[in-house]
């Protein structure tokens, strides 16, 4: 059986037996990669795994609210083959939006064909570190999601969440540690950026995405 989340809106979870997520499928009869397709009461969902999404991992290690929820307007930073972008396009539903983003032109080749299926995504081949290349796409986003392998990764968050952050909205900041400084511990790393982060937004949660993700954390902000 299958239920929704006690307290994230569009996104749901086993009853019984070991723990899974789900969202409703957009696209019925679609896959997206080989995430397996369940139905109930002629409901479609489709298991949203945790070791290949980073914001899956975040929930299945209790974060209660990511900003994200039917309706929701949400820029994806580094959006990959669209693995987690279809599963927050299942989530905001017909009346929300993602405007996804990349630069490497074969992941977003993939992202053009899961587009294709769901008319609530916009792919947009660009760097998020210059954000004048696609700022006529995006005006104001309720959330801000990046999942970005830069060494500047928080001064990209900060500077798109600054530009196309609505007030109050939510900015997920998925960290890489070893894309920061392989040198480094990745508490030492998690630490710097906590201090860049928090000088300019309020951290409402932070969670460690191991076993799912070695080195990796996931902080989720809130706009003064």
């Amino acid at each position: 059986m299958i239920k929704e989340h006690r307290q994230l809106k569009g996104i749901y979870e086993s009853e019984k037996g070991k723990r899974k997520l789900f969202t409703v499928n957009l696209a019925p009869g679609k896959k997206v990669y080989d995430e397996q397709l369940v139905k109930e009461k002629s409901i479609e969902y489709r298991e949203w795994n945790p070791r290949k999404s980073k914001l899956a991992a975040a929930i299945m290690k209790g974060a209660s609210q990511i900003g994200i929820k039917p309706g929701s307007i949400v820029l994806y930073l580094g959006c990959a083959s669209g693995t987690t972008a279809s599963h927050i396009s299942d989530i905001v539903g017909k009346q929300g939006f993602v405007f996804a983003l990349d630069f490497a032109p074969r992941v977003m080749r993939q992202m053009v064909f899961v587009s294709e299926q769901r008319s609530n995504i916009m792919p947009i081949m660009a760097d998020a570190n210059n954000t004048e290349s696609f700022e006529k796409y995006v005006k104001t986003a309720d959330c801000v999601f990046q999942d970005i392998a830069q060494k500047n990764q928080a001064e990209i968050f900060i500077k798109n969440c600054k530009k196309f952050l609505k007030s109050s909205g939510f900015g997920l900041l998925s960290v890489k540690a070893r894309s920061v400084d392989v040198t480094k511990k990745p508490k030492k790393v998690f630490e710097e950026i906590r201090a860049k982060i928090e000088n300019e937004f309020t951290i409402v949660d932070y969670r460690n995405l191991e076993p799912f993700e070695e080195d990796h954390c996931m902080f989720i902000c809130k706009k003064r």
